[in-house]
Formats: structure tokens, C-alpha cells, sequence
């Protein structure tokens, strides 16, 4: 996978808005569920792409350094011929002075080779330092961006179940409302208060039927007391 590759989706996953992907998902814990997914999935993708940078920018500084200790060495085994080659000279043996001085020009030349091979190569290291600490940079803010994924999901989840259940109880408490008339609390009230009326009704239709009977009772005694009133005064008693 290609490093530009990683470092442009950690650049885009690390900018999401979450608030505003919240805002705008029909059902945001799915929502939220496929991100952190998405999230784990690119992390750990990042984590192997970087871990192959690293690689590749220790091998580099690895080849530098022993390009650097190459031209220290060829450095002194071109200054040891040529001091060889200065006692032989020195001895009279030209000839032998002459291979020495060769040598060390054999050794100077390999001394450059590899100060030219450092040398080159520490613009890439340089690049490529700079890249893996980008990378890492990139890695700590998706990592960043998971937890406070996995923090809002949590809390979406919690406040989804307490709404659902302080919808259940107000259901509940609206469905037993003891004023309301058309309730079957409410219904069977009224039945009851009919029924009492009743009753009431009855005693009272009684009552009046009981009052009849006695003031009857009073017209007939009425009644006898005129007929015998009437009855002495034709005796002239």
C-alpha cells in the first residue's frame, strides 16, 4: 500500500467532523459502529505502512553509517601506504615506493566513493525521517479520533436507552389517567355513580309510596270523626 495512499486517508479520517456525520445519519449508532471500524481497519493499515518506512529509513541509516565508517577506513589504509611508501622511498626502493603510493591512491579513491555515497544519501534520510515522523503524527491523531469515536458511540447508546425508557413510563402514566372521562377507570366510575343514583331513586320513590299509605290512613280517620259528629247531632245529644 502506498504511503501517500495512508497518509491521505489519515489526513481525511483525522478531519472528520463527527458532530455534523451525527447530525446528518439517519441512524447514527450504525453510523458510528462503521466508523470506528473504519477507523480500526485504517489504523492498523497506517501501523503496517509505517512500520515499512521505519524499516526501509533504518536501512538507509544503516547504509550510511557504513558508508561513513567505509571512508574512515579507506581514509586510514590510504594514509598507512602512503607512509610505507615514503620509507621505502626514503630507503631508496622506488619501486616499492611507487606500489605503495598506488595503493593509497587505490584507497583514497575508494575513501571518495564512499563519502560521495553518505553524502548522497542524506538528503533521502533527511526526506524520509521527516515522512516517518508525519506518519506517527498522523497514527496519534487517528488513535485520538477512535477513543473519542468510541466515547460518543457510548454515549449515543446510554442516552438512546434512557429515552426509550422515559418514553415507556410516560406511555404508561398516560394510559391510567384516572380524570380522563373516556378511560376505562373513567367509564367505570361513571357506571357506578349511575347505579348509586339509582338506588338513591329507588329509596326515594319508596319513601313518597310509604307517605301515601299514611296520609290515607289520616283522610279515613278524618272521615270516621264527620260521621259521628254528624251522627249526634241528628241524636240531639
Amino acid at each position: 500500500m502506498a504511503k501517500q495512499s495512508i497518509f491521505g486517508r489519515i489526513a481525511q479520517l483525522t478531519k472528520a467532523n463527527i458532530n455534523n456525520l451525527i447530525d446528518s445519519a439517519e441512524d447514527p449508532k450504525l453510523m458510528l459502529d462503521q466508523l470506528v471500524r473504519d477507523y480500526t481497519n485504517n489504523i492498523a493499515d497506517a501501523k503496517n505502512a509505517v512500520a515499512e518506512t521505519i524499516g526501509n529509513l533504518r536501512l538507509l541509516e544503516e547504509d550510511h553509517a557504513e558508508d561513513v565508517k567505509a571512508a574512515s577506513d579507506w581514509g586510514s589504509k590510504a594514509l598507512a601506504a602512503s607512509k610505507k611508501a615514503d620509507e621505502y622511498r626514503a630507503s631508496g626502493q622506488s619501486s616499492e615506493a611507487d606500489k605503495f603510493d598506488a595503493l593509497a591512491k587505490v584507497a583514497i579513491g575508494r575513501q571518495m566513493a564512499s563519502e560521495k555515497e553518505a553524502t548522497d544519501a542524506e538528503p533521502t534520510i533527511a526526506s524520509q525521517t521527516e515522512t516517518v515522523d508525519k506518519l506517527k503524527k498522523g497514527l496519534t491523531d487517528m488513535e485520538e479520533k477512535l477513543r473519542e469515536l468510541a466515547t460518543k458511540r457510548d454515549q449515543l447508546v446510554a442516552r438512546s436507552k434512557i429515552t426509550q425508557a422515559q418514553a415507556k413510563v410516560n406511555d404508561a402514566v398516560g394510559s391510567i389517567n384516572v380524570m380522563d372521562p373516556t378511560s376505562d377507570l373513567g367509564r367505570f366510575e361513571d357506571k357506578i355513580r349511575r347505579e348509586e343514583a339509582k338506588v338513591k331513586g329507588q329509596a326515594e320513590l319508596n319513601d313518597s309510596s310509604l307517605d301515601a299509605q299514611f296520609n290515607s290512613l289520616d283522610d279515613l280517620d278524618e272521615q270516621t270523626e264527620v260521621e259521628a259528629r254528624l251522627a249526634a247531632l241528628k241524636s240531639g245529644s
